[in-house]
């Protein structure tokens, strides 16, 4: 049980770091990003990168694995059929990253900023996962 934590936590504190040691907490850098007509910024671009340098081989030695190293089994999903919820609910993601630059991750990293901006930020989007948990049409 403990382990069920501490792991997930460690990951949480990894990933954190990451964001703010590499800038991708400053809306501007991200916002710069997507600026491919104006001032761009690659450096969201090189965080990428190093993302997939890490991921990419972490899956394939994942996959040749019968279990998961801290679980007793994989949860994989187990349709490949695109569905229209998660197509809008991508639309909806990248209209709000590119008007103000945040995304989750980095917006609850941006927390330790103190700033009210990334406050408001992840207050709206838990307001939005209320929302959309109390709709009723959540999975």
């Amino acid at each position: 049980m403990l382990r069920q934590i501490l792991i997930p936590l460690l990951c949480g504190l990894v990933f954190g770091t990451g964001l703010a040691i590499s800038g991708m907490t400053d809306t501007q850098v991200v916002l710069g990003f997507l600026d491919v007509a104006g001032d761009w910024n690659p450096a969201l671009l090189m965080v990428m990168v190093g993302a997939l340098a890490v991921t990419i081989p972490g899956f394939w030695l994942a996959q040749r694995r019968s279990t998961p190293f801290f679980a007793t089994q994989f949860f994989l999903p187990a349709s490949r059929a695109i569905e229209a919820k998660p197509v809008v609910g991508s639309v909806i993601f990248g209209i709000g990253w590119g008007l103000y630059g945040y995304c989750p991750g980095p917006a609850l990293a941006a927390l330790g900023s103190f700033a009210w901006q990334p406050l408001l930020f992840v207050v709206a989007m838990a307001a939005g996962v209320y929302l959309e948990k109390a709709s009723g049409t959540a999975r």
